[in-house]
């Protein structure tokens, strides 16, 4: 009889269905009693295998020291910040994201919060709901085409690419800055600049770059003041990559337009948030990749490489490097 492998699994998903997604395979899965640290690492000790969270809860280095038995991570998403990977990394375990399940969902996010923005449709939709009709005040913001815009991304993984080759094909002046500079080939046809270059050039900048020790606070006060009058932000990436104030303060200012955010410093964003009171940002709940399409594509995912961690296969997607074939470790 093929001996399971025990995984805790993190999503704030019914244990039923958790069960089900991996009832073909020899893994028992473990869910905590709550989602509060202590009962997270009571169940932790004998995982050999550990399903990460999209929802806040986070991978420590006190986690991974607390689990002697842990031989592999998957994160179920493409952003791996909820996981402290270089904890993993010193203590052997390889950390896998979900590889490329959510890329066109958030490219055609981006595609549409910049219509959005541009077009005023949130600031139109609310007031019409509300019986007025501002037709004028919509004019007067004067919302633009995207063709013809010049369009700046920041990051060149796999999500950036879709992106860029959607504005490209929107008609689109397209650049991007990535710390790896590549063609224009294999960037989805968009020409790199450096970041500096990539700041003056964009009517329109999109973040989609990973959440690293690097990129924290990448875009502040000053990159921001490098924008063009009247520019539009559309980050779709991670809150810590933009400085949220300064982004703030530049709309109010008026040396920007507007904003889209699907992510936030603190998620979900507080009550209290200034972010909320400025009808110049659209305002989406980290769900750029939520749609039918990619949340299949990532169930699929993770459940492919949970089953080639346990049968012995080459895991996907291993973010830290570390040798991809799965082995199990004594506690």
């Amino acid at each position: 009889m093929t001996e399971h492998w025990r995984m805790l699994a993190l999503p704030a998903l019914d244990a039923g269905l958790l069960e089900a997604l991996f009832a073909d395979l020899p893994v028992d899965v473990v869910v905590p009693a709550d989602r509060s640290f202590d009962a997270i690492l009571a169940a932790a000790q004998d995982a050999d295998l550990l399903l990460g969270d999209w929802g806040g809860l986070r991978v420590s280095g006190e986690l991974v020291g607390a689990a002697k038995r842990l031989a592999f991570v998957q994160q179920p998403s493409v952003g791996v910040d909820a996981v402290d990977v270089e904890a993993c990394t010193a203590a052997g375990i390889p950390v896998a994201n979900a590889g490329a399940a959510n890329a066109i969902s958030v490219a055609e996010w981006c595609i549409g919060a910049s219509f959005g923005v541009l077009r005023w449709l949130a600031y139109a939709d609310a007031r019409v709901r509300a019986g007025g009709w501002p037709q004028l005040e919509v004019a007067q913001r004067g919302g633009g085409e995207l063709a013809g815009r010049r369009v700046g991304i920041v990051g060149m993984g796999r999500i950036a690419r879709e992106a860029a080759s959607r504005f490209v094909a929107l008609g689109c002046d397209v650049a991007h800055w990535s710390r790896t500079e590549r063609p224009a080939e294999a960037a989805g046809g968009a020409r790199w600049l450096s970041l500096d270059g990539l700041l003056t050039h964009s009517q329109l900048l999109v973040v989609l770059i990973a959440l690293t020790p690097q990129t924290r606070d990448l875009i502040g006060a000053a990159e921001l003041g490098q924008l063009p009058a009247g520019a539009i932000v559309v980050n779709a990436a991670r809150g810590g990559i933009v400085d949220e104030t300064a982004l703030l303060a530049a709309i109010r200012s008026g040396a920007l337009a507007g904003a889209a955010l699907d992510v936030y410093d603190t998620e979900p964003l507080p009550e209290d948030s200034p972010l909320r009171a400025e009808d110049r940002i659209l305002l989406s709940p980290h769900a750029a990749g939520a749609s039918q399409e990619a949340q299949g594509r990532l169930i699929a995912t993770v459940v492919d490489n949970v089953s080639r961690a346990v049968s012995g296969q080459p895991v996907h997607d291993v973010v830290n490097g570390l040798e991809p074939v799965i082995r199990r470790r004594e506690g």
